[in-house]
């Protein structure tokens, strides 16, 4: 990727590194993230004795790493391989992948404005990291919260550009709340005092899908979650009491998202 960060990486901080050469004792990266070099020691590759450094490592491969020494007056940083976990590495990557992902992006709007990456970083990409700690973040509040970029100091024609791929390429994440409902009646018309429950979720826009005696799947999506457990409780309030007045017996177990 085109931009790097400034300064120096912080002690424990995780960061994505390429492999530029392997020595007998040491491998040599790239930290991309920061244009720096880094250094990991065997010790540090991976867990016990390692007789052929070169079985857990290899050039052009990308890693992820924790920063374990930083020397500023020597410029030298010490990282670590094996002291990453595999959720700090899922999320790294994914991260790395996202941040790509919006990159990518930002030539589409380059070729269409015929400039070049530089030039889309120097009209919008700085401008955006100035506020934000990355594209991908800013994309995401664009789509998320109809934030604007001509805000930032973009031209207006670019930022517009920016925001219709974003909105093209982005949805806004969704929670959801759900679990499964009991519901029986011994009355005569006990199905049709059940379907009235059921069409007391649906008219609050509750989904509903049958499961078999009994039981059924209900629940919602929203981008919120707080507004989602809302909703959810609003609708079973009501039906709820609407149970006890028809004389159904009801039954509420929630299910994880």
């Amino acid at each position: 990727m085109l931009y790097k960060k400034k300064g120096m990486p912080e002690v424990n901080e995780v960061v994505m590194c390429n492999i530029k050469k392997i020595l007998f004792h040491s491998v040599f990266v790239d930290i991309e993230d920061y244009g720096l070099e880094g250094m990991v020691h065997i010790s540090e590759v991976s867990p016990g004795r390692i007789r052929n450094i070169r079985d857990y490592v290899k050039e052009g491969k990308k890693i992820v790493c924790k920063v374990l020494r930083i020397d500023k007056v020597k410029g030298h940083i010490d990282l670590s391989l094996r002291r990453v976990s595999l959720a700090q590495k899922k999320n790294k990557v994914n991260e790395y992948k996202q941040e790509q992902k919006a990159e990518k992006m930002l030539e589409y709007v380059a070729r269409d404005l015929k400039t070049d990456i530089a030039g889309i970083y120097e009209k919008a990409g700085y401008k955006i990291l100035e506020k934000y700690d990355s594209l991908h973040s800013a994309f995401v509040d664009v789509v998320e919260n109809n934030s604007s970029l001509e805000k930032l100091g973009i031209d207006k024609k670019i930022a517009n550009k920016i925001e219709e791929l974003i909105r093209d390429r982005i949805k806004p994440a969704e929670v959801s709340v759900k679990g499964t409902l009991n519901l029986s009646s011994f009355e005569g018309n006990g199905a049709e005092l059940i379907k009235k429950i059921l069409v007391n979720f649906i008219d609050k826009k509750i989904d509903v899908s049958y499961l078999g005696s009994g039981k059924y799947n209900i629940g919602l999506h929203d981008k919120n979650y707080k507004d989602a457990e809302s909703k959810l409780k609003d609708a079973l309030d009501s039906s709820t009491k609407l149970a006890k007045q028809l004389n159904v017996d009801f039954d509420f177990s929630r299910k994880n998202a």
